[in-house]
């Protein structure tokens, strides 16, 4: 048996880990990080996202504090618009029903922009998030959906800039170590359980522990049990590592469960994409430009509402719908007149893709779906079209159908310009709803709402932020900001 001592332990080494890393070193803490994967594979799911990160800011002049290499010339082209605290609270509440926890909302929420300030003092860059939260219209870009800001690099570029931060201020990481169970002395966490590739055990005394490696996204068994019959059957869009170890650990040293233990996060995810992440691909098997053209399943038939908000608020929830239909999949339709607003994920080289030069030849080519009935839905949804409505990708336009049992509320446009190109999806899971109640400190709190001496939380494993939905770009935020306070609390116990 190995064995280590160190102030703090942290159990993962994303984002939310890293960030929890860093902060406890800035208050003085020898700080010791177990990583469950391979050093070529770390970083969690956070090496996997575009890396953006919804926070509040008011106007450009906000932004230039974060992204001091604005150019004017982008300042000129481009509104920005702006982004309340209102509006960041309003949104989280509308997405999730009104459930989410309003403690650790507030808490995400004001912490947001001054987080993300002092990433950037650890090296981490940011920039503007054109060509995914922003369309051209005429000669200027128009901001929507309230998200302004991405990490250089995106994901990857975001865990390169933190691993760099984290190396600096003398953190160990140790890899291929999965942790399996908390050290406890009187009540107290005082170290956690780990086991090494070839089957080594590996014991690391700690004053406190922070856990942040992840949901239970990666475990098919744990997906099946709690998410439901047919989650076993969607991809893993991050990491294979993500298996709910943390969790389980906390869960059997008292921790309350808390939060959506029946949701999660999934996307519309290519058909044909391996079962987890792939790291060379990233994020460009999804495909998020659907509320521009029509969703069919199996039976040629539409099944959501394509239009119903910006894709920012609706991507999250879709996946388990496309998962519910025959098949587990959907086809994403396009004409030519918005094949230009199609993001950068649906040209890549890996990508389930088919065209054609009339709706019929389409229908014809896609596999299993029924070609007839879904020459009658284009024909219906055509004809549906309220056209008298200009289309404008950068607000809910308004141009919608009428009179189809599943009705689109914004940009609807014909189908009547070949090409056409269709996409195949899947589900695409990202994380976990479910996991632990922590308060504003990032303390684990127990079964009777007490915190867990020593045991701290962040990242994806934390629950009662996010419920049936998810606005985009609040994941990596919430870990940023909750893994900078369990990581100072936990140096500071």
């Amino acid at each position: 048996m190995a064995k280590l001592s160190a102030d703090v332990a942290i159990v993962g080494a994303g984002n939310a880990a890293l960030c929890a890393a860093l902060a406890a070193a800035e208050n003085g803490a020898e700080v010791v990080v177990l990583e469950a994967a391979p050093e070529a594979e770390r970083g969690g799911n956070s090496a996997y996202t575009a890396g953006a990160m919804r926070i509040i800011y008011d106007g450009v002049g906000d932004l230039k504090k974060l992204i001091p290499d604005l150019s004017d010339e982008n300042i000129q082209s481009t509104d920005f618009g702006s982004y309340s605290f209102d509006d960041y609270f309003d949104d989280m509440a509308r997405v999730t029903q009104y459930r989410a926890d309003p403690d650790l909302t507030e808490t995400l929420i004001n912490r947001s922009f001054e987080t993300l300030q002092w990433m950037q003092r650890q090296g981490v860059r940011f920039q503007p998030s054109y060509g995914r939260q922003a369309f051209k219209v005429g000669a200027r870009f128009k901001f929507w959906g309230g998200l302004a800001v991405e990490a250089w690099g995106g994901g990857p570029g975001l865990v390169q800039s933190l691993f760099d931060g984290a190396g600096k201020a003398g953190v160990r990481v140790v890899y291929e170590a999965r942790a399996r169970e908390l050290m406890l002395d009187s009540g107290r966490v005082a170290g956690v359980r780990a086991s090494l590739r070839g089957g080594e055990t590996l014991d690391i005394a700690a004053g406190a522990v922070v856990l942040a490696s992840g949901g239970f996204e990666s475990n098919a068994e744990m997906r099946t049990r709690y998410l439901g019959p047919g989650w076993d059957l969607a991809k893993v869009r991050g990491t294979r590592h993500n298996m709910g170890d943390g969790i389980q650990m906390a869960l059997d040293a008292g921790a309350e469960p808390y939060g959506n233990w029946s949701g999660c996060h999934a996307v519309g995810w290519d058909m044909n994409a391996p079962l987890y992440g792939d790291l060379a691909v990233g994020d460009g098997f999804q495909k998020h430009s659907y509320p521009f053209g029509i969703m069919v399943n199996a039976k040629g038939e539409r099944f959501l509402d394509e239009g119903a908000d910006f894709r920012n608020y609706t991507y999250a929830k879709y996946g388990r719908e496309i998962l519910a239909q025959p098949g587990q999949f959907a086809w994403q339709i396009f004409d030519a007149k918005v094949t230009h607003l199609l993001r950068d994920e649906y040209r890549i080289r890996e990508v389930t893709r088919v065209t054609a030069d009339s709706v019929s030849d389409l229908a014809a080519k896609l596999e299993g779906v029924d070609a007839g009935a879904l020459e009658r839905t284009v024909a219906a949804f055509n004809a549906a079209v309220e056209s008298g409505i200009p289309f404008d990708p950068n607000i809910k336009d308004g141009r919608a159908t009428t009179g189809l049992d599943v009705s689109k509320s914004n940009w609807a446009n014909a189908l009547d310009t070949p090409p056409y190109e269709a996409y195949g999806v899947t589900c695409g899971v990202t994380f976990t709803f479910g996991g632990l109640h922590i308060d504003g400190q990032g303390r684990v709190l127990d079964v009777a709402a007490d915190p867990i001496p020593g045991l701290y939380a962040a990242g994806e494993l934390v629950g009662g932020l996010f419920y049936f939905n998810y606005p985009g770009g609040t994941g990596l935020t919430s870990g940023a900001v909750f893994g900078r306070l369990a990581g100072s609390s936990a140096a500071a116990s």
